[in-house]
């Protein structure tokens, strides 16, 4: 089971402004420093920087052990509002840098990239605080093992936590080395797991029932979502409240999941104007985002739109599936058929600049009637709805409302609406844009994939089958290796790192659902070859768990498993379903009886954890109920397999074609 550990933590003496973006007078010089050579986006924003950054590597903790100095490892992300805002204060500043580049050995980390590396200072910083985000500022011994970490610093209380950090490093060494011993064995425990010596029995349908009971009163059904502020999509507690209804038929959980898909289509957190969603909302009603677009966010919305698509013909969900991958192909597709990372949050210095309007600049690009229209649909009011008399388009009204309010049909509201949002994009995309972080990686692209196989079978447009196999054949080319192994990153034509577990499950099961829409035998062997790497290199025999990193990855402090779905579903729980569903195609028990045995030993954290164990509680519906085994065989098998899936089948198994090798 996860166990926290909450350490003695030896507090500097200072009170710290925390300012991240959470989990839930400079000059510059004309000479690049070593990131300019970096394969990270995020990394290569930091060449300029007067600070003389090293990427993770044996290099810079060598130079540390042999200086004799700390390592100050900064990690971040290329859409990071605040890591932008400390890059420009701080590390920016030549006086700054200058202590730095003195006193530390300092490291650079794209989280996006190095997960694993992130993972550590991030447990680090939670165990110290209770809380983390980024930038995420820590600072470790030589070999990596941490003593002190938090995240956002402004510059002076930056300068102030440096010095401080340099005179206890150096004047109370023998405090510091304990405190990074404790912190480390904190880390290693951090995610432990108790193997179950006895069997708890078969998972059955009660069990799965209970479920949603258990952690009901954690859901939002007045502004959707789960209770609180900031509120973040979490698509994988909708996943498992809409199987939850079709296997149970609870309306309750069906409420609960069109009450958040609702309020997100017409949230601020969703671009009106161009598609797709923001990462997160500040605020409970999901009016002021988090400005950053991220793949995986979008890829996961995407499929959920389309589930809830076949749930309820909503044409809503239509629309936003549609407009979501309009984005996806227009702002973040490579020419190869990979899709990029992110986009930035700021433009021009400023968090959100690009989408805002005043309604001034609405006024002068509108006809009066069309404005009129328009301002009141989407709230825009001269004093502003958000900070600086700018506005954030949202809506909280119906169109029958709206069109009776302005005297027209809602045909005739909706082509004014159509209209308005056609010129003021094209105004928009005038704006200095936001940077693109145009790295590719395969756990993110794998999202995006089964996002595009999801919304084929729920609108039926050819052209999303089209893509999502151009993708797979991409991934297949750029990153997949011998023998099932795996990259992480693609940018320039190279790869640079190896593959994490997400890569490895996230993929196994894209490809799964590829094999159900095309019948093509090559992508379920693919499946099958990468699940085989991942259980020969990432499997823990004694827990039946799967490590986040290869046997074959370098040494680190801690080798970490990832237990709990969170913005992304966890490695493991995704695993143990591409297992069950493997075993299922391949009749093999070995790989059912793995899958059986990783959801028994976690079924003790859904009462008490349950929105984080959602991924795990759809595996055991998928367990309890039993899935249906599907096989379509004939000349028609594919259309008739494309028909029977345009409805909502999530125990169903699809397999077939006119050839087959399966068991069933």
């Amino acid at each position: 089971m996860t166990i926290r550990i909450i350490l003695p933590i030896i507090l500097l003496a200072i009170v710290l402004l925390q300012t991240s973006c959470g989990t839930q007078g400079s000059e510059s010089r004309a000479s690049l420093n070593r990131l300019a050579n970096a394969s990270s986006p995020y990394l290569k924003e930091h060449a300029d920087n007067p600070v003389d950054w090293y990427e993770w590597g044996t290099e810079p903790l060598e130079k540390a052990k042999k200086e004799g100095k700390p390592l100050l490892v900064s990690v971040g992300y290329a859409s990071c509002h605040w890591c932008h805002v400390m890059e420009k204060e701080s590390f920016m500043d030549t006086a700054v840098a200058r202590f730095m580049n003195e006193n530390f050995v300092s490291i650079k980390v794209d989280r996006e990239e190095r997960p694993d590396v992130d993972q550590i200072y991030i447990n680090a910083a939670q165990l110290i605080s209770g809380n983390a985000g980024w930038p995420l500022n820590a600072f470790a011994l030589p070999d990596g093992k941490p003593f002190y970490a938090a995240t956002y610093f402004p510059k002076d209380q930056w300068l102030k936590i440096l010095k401080q950090i340099v005179k206890a490093y150096k004047e109370d060494n023998e405090n510091v080395l304990k405190q990074a011993e404790a912190l480390t064995k904190g880390i290693q425990d951090y995610d432990l797991i108790v193997p179950v010596v006895e069997s708890q029995g078969e998972i059955n349908k009660e069990d799965y029932q209970n479920i949603f009971t258990n952690w009901q009163s954690q859901l939002d059904y007045e502004s959707g979502g789960l209770s609180g502020a900031p509120k973040f999509p979490m698509p994988v507690v909708w996943e498992y409240l809409l199987q939850n209804h079709y296997l149970t038929g609870n309306k309750e959980s069906l409420n609960a999941v069109t009450t958040t898909l609702d309020a997100m289509a017409d949230g601020g957190i969703y671009d009106h104007l161009g598609g797709g969603f923001a990462r997160y909302s500040t605020d409970t009603n999901w009016r002021v985002p988090h400005f950053e677009k991220m793949l995986y966010d979008n890829g996961q919305l995407v499929s959920l739109y389309a589930h809830a698509y076949q749930q309820t013909k909503k044409d809503k969900y239509a629309i936003v599936i549609h407009e979501t991958l309009e984005f996806i192909k227009r702002e973040m597709t490579s020419p190869e058929g990979g899709f990029y990372s992110s986009i930035n949050a700021d433009s021009e210095e400023e968090e959100g600049k690009f989408y805002v309007w005043t309604k001034a600049e609405i006024d002068s690009h509108l006809d009066e009637k069309t404005a009129a229209v328009f301002m009141d649909y989407y709230n825009i009011t001269d004093s502003g709805n958000w900070e600086g008399q700018k506005n954030i388009l949202y809506r909280n009204s119906s169109n029958e409302k709206k069109s009776r309010k302005h005297l027209v049909t809602t045909d005739e509201l909706e082509k004014i609406l159509k209209h308005a949002k056609q010129i003021l994009w094209k105004e928009r995309s005038k704006r200095i844009h936001p940077t693109l972080d145009d790295k590719i990686l395969t756990s993110w692209n794998a999202l995006m994939l089964s996002g595009y196989v999801d919304a084929y079978f729920a609108t039926g447009q050819n052209q999303y089958l089209e893509i999502a196999l151009k993708n797979a054949y991409f991934i297949e080319k750029k990153m997949v290796r011998k023998e099932g192994q795996l990259f992480r990153n693609y940018k320039n034509d190279k790869s640079s790192v190896d593959a994490f577990l997400d890569d490895y499950a996230i993929l196994a099961k894209a490809y799964i659902r590829l094999y159900e829409a095309t019948f093509d035998i090559h992508w379920l062997e693919k499946s099958n070859l990468i699940a085989e790497y991942a259980l020969l290199h990432f499997r823990d025999k004694q827990s039946g768990f799967f490590y986040y990193t290869s046997d074959e990855s370098e040494s680190l402090i801690a080798r970490k498993m990832e237990l709990t779905d969170n913005v992304i579903p966890s490695s493991n729980s995704i695993m143990a379903d591409v297992l069950y569903r493997l075993g299922i195609y391949y009749d093999k028990d070995s790989y059912l009886e793995m899958s059986e045995a990783m959801v028994i030993q976690v079924t003790g954290e859904l009462a008490k954890n349950g929105p984080y164990y959602a991924n795990w509680a759809s595996l055991i519906g998928l367990m309890a109920y039993q899935p249906y085994e599907v096989a379509i065989m004939g000349e028609d098998a594919i259309q008739t397999a494309k028909q029977m899936q345009s409805a909502y089948l999530p125990t169903a198994v699809f397999m077939g074609g006119t050839m087959e090798n399966l068991p069933l």
